[in-house]
């Protein structure tokens, strides 16, 4: 998480991958971290729709690719080196694929089927207890 969280002020230091680790190693270590994650008031709603679904909304596909060449610009322009902006790009270039290839639901659409999944599980819950 610290690694994630300095790269967001340090241009060259991905912040990306590593808070995605984070989260993976979260997810696995504990039931209670999974839960605080999947339910957290701002990000549970993408973190579950990208687990459950692979699916973001439109709004945050754009927001991402904006923010990832912004951030690509400035790290080639402070940097100048050919290789590196090379490779940038090729980075670039994936990310930008692999979240356009994303399905994209709608926000509401994401809400309620996070809502309809949370009612399945209480009702098996209760149907077992």
């Amino acid at each position: 998480m610290a690694l994630g969280a300095a790269g967001i002020i340090i241009p060259l230091l991905p912040t990306t991958p590593f808070l995605l680790l984070a989260g993976f190693f979260y997810i696995r270590s504990s039931q209670r971290l999974y839960k605080w994650l999947i339910n957290h008031k701002i990000f549970g709603i993408y973190i579950y729709s990208y687990l459950t679904y692979k699916a973001i909304d439109m709004k945050s596909k754009i927001g991402l690719i904006s923010l990832l060449w912004l951030s690509m610009g400035l790290s080639m322009y402070l940097v100048q080196n050919i290789y590196i902006t090379l490779l940038l790009i090729v980075i670039g270039l994936g990310v930008s694929t692999h979240i356009m290839m994303l399905r994209t639901l709608n926000k509401k659409a994401m809400v309620l089927k996070r809502t309809e999944t949370k009612n399945q599980l209480s009702q098996t819950k209760n149907a077992l207890s």
